[in-house]
């Protein structure tokens, strides 16, 4: 009984295949289904996910959802899918709904700067894994915190920048409180600085606390903001943005300008959506691994199952890549070599 409750649980990891393919073939034979709510009535846990993102309506998390369910079903798990534009209170109400349902694990996209507005539910035994938190930020520490290195990418995003030759380069994104926008920030700010160039607060705009948070607004950000950005006197010839809806409104500016992507004007994207190698020009920008993460985050919530409550937090890291396409170039009347260092980078 033992050995067929562990792999209708999900732990038959060091059990011997040839084990497992007889209890499998039992299942199939029988016909056997578990009865969840039997189940959820015995243990008070139901066997499923919830997945708790900013809004679906950015590509990356509707990308992101669809692996960490693929993740969650080969496990025996269901995914519930929760849109809260990163809103705490709205967040709350949301993670404590789910919890009166019996939902005990809980993976949260939001990137806010802390888990204080769940931290009842945390020390109640809620299971978080978070994406895009610093470990023990505000003190209250999640099963596992996953991220891609933000400053790394914002990094190469500028780098690649710099060895076009460009000099004026702009940093332009949305929801410039959360943590992922502020490591891109910093790794764009300090790209600079190695390559010997102060950052000129008139080429950084940033949303900020006081504005709305939905993610679905990015490309209007980047497009109300590039037109900004070339309005003042001296305008930017690259601009690093936050993300890539971010930089699909960078394109509809500059298209609306009459200027030209990327003789004119290079743009870097985040995320790699989709839809970015389909742009005009294709977008340049940094991956985000969805579908590595999504298998990370599944993985954690079931190690955390079997976790010690006197370890530590898991802390994992992913390097993003650059994935260079047609929307920057070197800027317009530079002899620069595509390729060619142009400062000590």
């Amino acid at each position: 009984m033992s050995t067929v409750s562990n792999v209708l649980n999900g732990r038959s990891r060091r059990m011997r295949p040839a084990t497992r393919r007889r209890v499998d073939r039992a299942i199939a034979r029988l016909g056997y289904r578990p009865n969840r709510a039997a189940r959820q009535l015995r243990t008070g846990h139901a066997r499923t996910i919830a997945l708790v993102v900013p809004s679906v309506a950015n590509p990356f998390w509707g990308t992101f959802a669809v692996y960490v369910e693929s993740a969650a079903m080969t496990h025996g798990y269901q995914v519930v899918l929760c849109n809260t534009d990163r809103d705490r209170a709205r967040e709350h109400a949301y993670v404590s709904g789910l919890w009166r349902d019996g939902i005990r694990d809980v993976i949260l996209g939001s990137s806010l700067p802390s888990l204080d507005h769940i931290a009842d539910l945390i020390a109640r035994g809620l299971t978080v894994v978070a994406l895009g938190l610093p470990p023990g930020a505000g003190g209250i520490q999640p099963a596992a915190s996953i991220s891609v290195d933000n400053h790394q990418g914002g990094l190469l995003a500028t780098r690649h920048l710099l060895r076009r030759g460009h000099r004026r380069i702009a940093f332009l994104s949305d929801l410039g409180r959360f943590t992922s926008r502020v490591e891109r920030c910093r790794g764009y700010r300090d790209a600079l600085a190695h390559a010997g160039l102060a950052p000129d607060p008139a080429l950084i705009s940033m949303r900020g606390a006081d504005t709305m948070s939905r993610d679905a607004g990015g490309a209007d950000v980047g497009r109300a903001g590039t037109r900004r950005l070339l309005a003042g006197p001296k305008p930017p010839t690259a601009i690093v943005t936050g993300n890539d809806l971010c930089a699909f409104g960078v394109l509809a500016a500059a298209r609306e300008l009459g200027l030209s992507v990327p003789r004119d004007l290079s743009v870097v994207g985040f995320d790699d959506i989709d839809l970015a190698r389909l742009a005009n020009p294709p977008l340049t920008t940094v991956r985000q691994p969805a579908r590595e993460l999504a298998r990370m985050a599944v993985d954690q919530v079931l190690r955390a199952a079997v976790r010690r409550p006197e370890q530590e937090t898991a802390t994992l890291v992913v390097r993003p890549r650059l994935m260079v396409r047609g929307s920057t170039a070197p800027p317009r009347g530079s002899t620069v070599r595509v390729g060619a260092s142009t400062a000590p980078l």
